[in-house]
């Protein structure tokens, strides 16, 4: 029976985590939270954790009131949340954290020594070469829980060291494939929000709408499988069945496939290397009938194009474009800005970013501090 630790355990990813863990009877030695505490309370009197712990001391005050009657020790802040991430019982730890502020929390489970399964993109993208160079150096895994990088690892299972040539990651395009940016001028926040295929938080599916997604997860790729930027293809793939493939260097392709359900490859992080039933739909292929693939528009959709760049010139640019994208997000969320702002100062932050060839963990913070500034300051 497996111990596992969950960090953002009210989120999409964390929630179907947790029902694995019920599943597969597996004892949750501790959960962390942002803000909702109704939910949180549920998880912890069902799962019974050593510790819960929430970002807010106010609400980490609330949850105590609440949890009196239990063993659980309730904790606040970033404290709580590496408490949890190093959890000494723990096996493996999720990391479903949105955004940077995942990044601590990842360096804490791979300096103690524990299996990361990580869903949190942003740990990657912004400080990859430290967070990989960490992992080697404590022998820690990496399981990825994106359904892309899932599916790369899926299909490198058994194939020999050195004889990767290419990935093929795929996209389903998001609400606006096909279209010029003249038609994306007038485009709003709701055309956005209505993904064709998955069902996502709102930073996510904007994302997935301006192609940023995919460029992080190309920058993701290159540090997870030690390949570089140009080694990636993408493919915009509508149906979401295959949800990437690889190429060997004798011209064979392999792909998983797979119905757009983010059951599997969560479950398959937390038990690899078993393969446990799955409560998701499973594929038909005569029902899909077709598969159809297409280059992205890498001029209308530039968010894919400038994080394709950043993995090429490596150091602060990808810290920057992403903390650039996650101001400019929150700030068309609010409707402060429009859509196709997003790229343009995702675009301004990439351009006044020095490039480096070494960093540390306090430059990663300081260039995604310095790119929300720049966005702030241009916004409007």
């Amino acid at each position: 029976m497996k111990t596992i630790s969950v960090l953002g355990s009210t989120g999409s990813i964390g929630t179907q985590a947790l029902a694995v863990a019920r599943e597969g009877n597996m004892r949750v030695a501790a959960i962390a939270a942002g803000r909702n505490i109704d939910l949180l309370e549920k998880q912890a009197r069902e799962f019974c954790p050593d510790i819960v712990a929430v970002y807010s001391q106010e609400a980490g005050a609330e949850l105590e009131k609440r949890l009196a009657d239990t063993s659980v020790r309730v904790m606040t802040g970033e404290e709580g949340v590496l408490a949890v991430a190093t959890h000494p019982d723990a096996e493996i730890v999720l990391n479903a954290i949105v955004g940077i502020a995942g990044l601590r929390s990842t360096m804490a489970v791979i300096n103690a020594g524990k299996t990361l399964a990580l869903a949190n993109k942003e740990s990657l993208v912004t400080a990859g070469t430290l967070v990989m160079q960490a992992a080697r150096e404590k022998g820690v895994a990496i399981l990825p829980v994106d359904s892309e990088h899932s599916a790369i690892f899926q299909c490198l299972q058994g194939v020999p060291e050195g004889s990767l040539s290419k990935i093929l990651l795929t996209a389903s395009g998001g609400p606006f494939f096909g279209k010029t940016k003249k038609d994306l001028e007038e485009v709003t926040l709701e055309d956005a929000l209505k993904h064709p295929n998955w069902t996502m938080g709102q930073k996510i599916t904007i994302d997935s709408a301006t192609l940023m997604n995919k460029g992080l997860e190309v920058i993701e790729a290159a540090h997870l499988f030690d390949v570089s930027a140009d080694d990636i293809d993408v493919l915009v793939h509508r149906q979401s069945i295959i949800h990437s493939a690889v190429e060997l260097r004798d011209g064979a392709v392999i792909a998983q496939l797979g119905t757009p359900d983010m059951q599997l490859p969560i479950q398959y992080a937390i038990t690899y290397p078993e393969r446990l039933e799955c409560p998701c739909g499973k594929l038909s292929l005569s029902e899909i009938g077709t598969l159809t693939f297409a280059h992205p528009d890498t001029e209308t959709f530039e968010c894919l194009k400038l994080c394709i760049e950043a993995s090429r010139e490596g150091g602060l640019k990808a810290a920057a474009v992403n903390g650039a994208n996650e101001a400019a997000v929150a700030l068309f969320l609010e409707r402060k800005i429009k859509f196709l702002d997003i790229p343009r100062l995702v675009k301004l932050a990439f351009l006044a970013q020095p490039k480096v060839e070494s960093y540390t963990l306090d430059d990663v913070f300081a260039a995604d501090k310095a790119a929300r500034k720049i966005v702030l300051e241009n916004y409007k």
